[in-house]
């Protein structure tokens, strides 16, 4: 395992950087640029081209600590993260993948729904679609989108440049992940660039699984930490004849239930990750790992809950940082990886129909 914690310089700026990357829809350069000069934009780069080819574990590491400092940043490092593992699933010739992976610290976007077609020309293949919701898409170099060729679900690797960004995303949390639309019209893109889309691995499921949920758990993290430094102001209950935060019983009582919960979503995120670097997962595991990972996710959020409840309406003030951290987890949370009600829906199912 490769371990990674961010520079505390690092931690800084995304944290100092989090208010105007959200105004503006999309990251900061100044916290991008850290994310380069630490590495971890080449999380998922081979090796063999300067990479850290890291595994489960370091990814959740990653992304849960850039999380407690900027949860959108954090979510385009994991978009990185899946989107060069997706290039080296489908791109195995290494002529592709020396031109991919040049620069290894080169930011990646992409796309798993295949939104886009490509009509097979004498000099490559012309690619026209419309993929929503690509994070990091207008700091990107490269972008891996699905799309149908022939009948055949595949992946293209196309420069950024190449493409159009339109600006569609405005929401009530990840305002920072600048997850736009990118358009391709009769983009011509070499041949090489276009391939079948290799099968889905369980660990790369579980891979992309730790991409969602490390900013998540990072970002109830970092709410905890605010909540833990009001208790150690002199902050008080309001309406109350205490002095301090601490002297409630019933304050202690929800910030112990909110750290509770924080840490037990984290604990499940190490042990699948760790799991997936063990090679001990199946296809049949899935399901029972559905469940944890939703879980894990609703446990950040009922952390949330409590801690707003501790902070009271103040906590919702435009210029509160818990509530920032509130909507951002809200978003990240209800991911497709994260889907709670389909991980029952499968778990159910698997419990049924096992032998």
């Amino acid at each position: 395992m490769i371990d990674y914690a961010p520079e505390h310089k690092t931690s800084e700026i995304l944290r100092t950087q989090a208010e105007k990357a959200e105004a503006a829809d999309r990251p900061a350069m100044e916290s991008l640029d850290a994310l380069r000069r630490d590495g971890v934009f080449a999380l998922r780069t081979p090796r063999e081209y300067g990479g850290a080819w890291a595994g489960a574990e370091s990814v959740a590491r990653c992304l849960s600590d850039l999380g407690r400092s900027c949860p959108s940043t954090a979510w385009i490092a994991g978009t990185c993260v899946t989107s060069k593992n997706l290039a080296v699933r489908s791109f195995p010739d290494s002529s592709v993948r020396e031109s991919l992976f040049a620069d290894p610290d080169v930011l990646f976007c992409g796309s798993g729904v295949p939104a886009g077609l490509g009509e097979r020309v004498p000099e490559g293949v012309r690619v026209s679609g419309r993929w929503l919701n690509v994070s990091g898409c207008e700091d990107a170099v490269w972008a891996g989108l699905a799309l149908m060729v022939e009948g055949k679900f595949s992946f293209a690797a196309v420069p950024v440049a190449d493409l159009t960004v339109e600006r569609t995303w405005h929401m009530a949390g990840m305002r920072a992940t600048g997850s736009h639309t990118l358009v391709a019209e009769h983009v011509l893109v070499p041949a090489e660039h276009v391939m079948p889309a290799a099968p889905f691995l369980v660990e790369d499921m579980l891979l992309y699984a730790m991409t969602a949920l490390g900013p998540v758990v990072g970002a109830a993290r970092g709410a905890l930490d605010a909540i833990d430094a009001m208790f150690a102001s002199d902050r008080k209950p309001f309406m109350s004849a205490y002095s301090r935060m601490g002297e409630s019983s019933g304050a202690r009582q929800w910030l112990a239930e909110a750290t509770h919960l924080v840490n037990r979503a984290e604990r499940t995120m190490f042990a699948i990750a760790r799991a997936v670097d063990a090679s001990d997962v199946s296809e049949a595991d899935m399901p029972r790992l559905k469940m944890e990972l939703a879980d894990a996710g609703r446990d950040c959020r009922a952390a949330v809950e409590r801690m707003l409840d501790l902070h009271g309406a103040s906590g919702f003030n435009t210029s509160n940082v818990l509530q920032r951290y509130w909507r951002d987890l809200a978003v990240a949370s209800r991911h497709p990886h994260l889907n709670p009600y389909l991980a029952v829906e499968s778990f159910g199912t698997r419990l049924v129909e096992r032998p």
